[in-house]
């Protein structure tokens, strides 16, 4: 019985020549992203700035921001942001507020809350509501800074063993090409930058290096076996003989992430947003990036180890 073949082992499509087009595109939004960092920054969360963060979605009809903004102002702790979201037909169904850190600690945070519910519970349901004290918020920014540090050295260190030296230069770029366009997509779009984010980063980059290593190890094997083909004759065969499992993981994965976007909730919609977006970043940086960076690294068969032996070479991912 034939299995089922999504991409045609006899497919020869040439991605190599798109190179000239994804290196310009992608440093393009590299300088974007770097740019937009430095001026508009991101939107931290309640989680890294402290303070208190609501959300409200009216009982019945569109949700009125400006009132709910006139009313909050109103309370007198400091400026608050308004926000809205959800809706259909253009109208907003909630609200969200972001209040200050008060002085006095849980208690004055707790009095927040305590006057938003008064003032609020008759006609908003409150679907969210969390509160982050200054001290709280200044260790989640230490520790998810170090732990996205580590993770990433972690990661930039087994590519650096996992391969021979043009293969984890290349791997390693792609690697750091995915997680600066993953900052530039919550700068962009201004998602909410909290700790499920930092766990989504985290996340991403590991399937950056599940999408690198399995496209690295069969061109490893390539030029095991034709030590005479052109390197970029070589690595258009490497990515066309992976591309069925690269279409499966992607397509599965995207659609279970489609669906949390869809019904998950706005509890986890915001981290599946961000997942989906990864994934497509990880496969275009896969396919257009790190592989295409060996061209200019100057792969050659014979710089690699043990590349002189005749090693059998597994026939091609399903």
């Amino acid at each position: 019985m034939r299995l089922l073949r999504i991409w045609p082992d006899e497919t020869r499509f040439r991605f190599m020549r798109f190179r000239h087009l994804s290196f310009p595109f992608s440093a393009l939004l590299s300088i974007l992203t770097v740019a937009g960092f430095l001026t508009l920054g991101l939107d931290y969360g309640v989680d890294f700035r402290g303070g208190t963060l609501i959300e409200l979605e009216a009982k019945s009809g569109p949700a009125d921001a400006g009132a709910v903004r006139t009313t909050a102002n109103g309370f007198g702790f400091g400026d608050v942001e308004v926000q809205d979201f959800g809706g259909s037909g253009g109208q907003a169904g909630g609200v969200s507020l972001r209040f200050p850190i008060q002085p006095g600690g849980e208690a004055a945070q707790g009095v927040v809350v305590d006057k938003a519910r008064a003032a609020f519970g008759e006609r908003y349901t409150f679907q969210r509501v969390e509160t982050v004290g200054p001290r709280v918020s200044g260790e989640l920014v230490q520790s998810g800074t170090i732990g996205i540090i580590l993770s990433v050295f972690a990661v930039l260190a087994y590519l650096w063993f996992r391969f021979e030296r043009d293969l984890a230069i290349a791997s390693i770029i792609g690697t750091l090409h995915d997680i600066v366009l993953t900052v530039g997509f919550f700068v962009i779009t201004r998602h909410e930058f909290n700790m499920t984010s930092i766990a989504a980063i985290l996340t991403i980059v590991g399937y950056s290096l599940n999408e690198t290593v399995v496209v690295f190890d069969r061109t490893r094997e390539l030029l095991r076996r034709y030590k005479q083909m052109p390197t970029e004759e070589l690595l258009d065969l490497s990515i066309n003989s992976t591309m069925s499992r690269t279409v499966m993981t992607a397509t599965t994965t995207a659609l279970s992430l489609l669906a949390l976007v869809l019904f998950g909730g706005r509890a986890i919609e915001g981290f599946a947003q961000v997942m989906l977006a990864g994934v497509v970043i990880c496969t275009y940086s896969a396919i257009f990036i790190s592989s295409p960076m060996l061209i200019y690294i100057g792969l050659k068969a014979g710089n690699q180890r043990g590349a002189a032996r005749d090693v059998p070479v597994a026939q091609p991912a399903e």
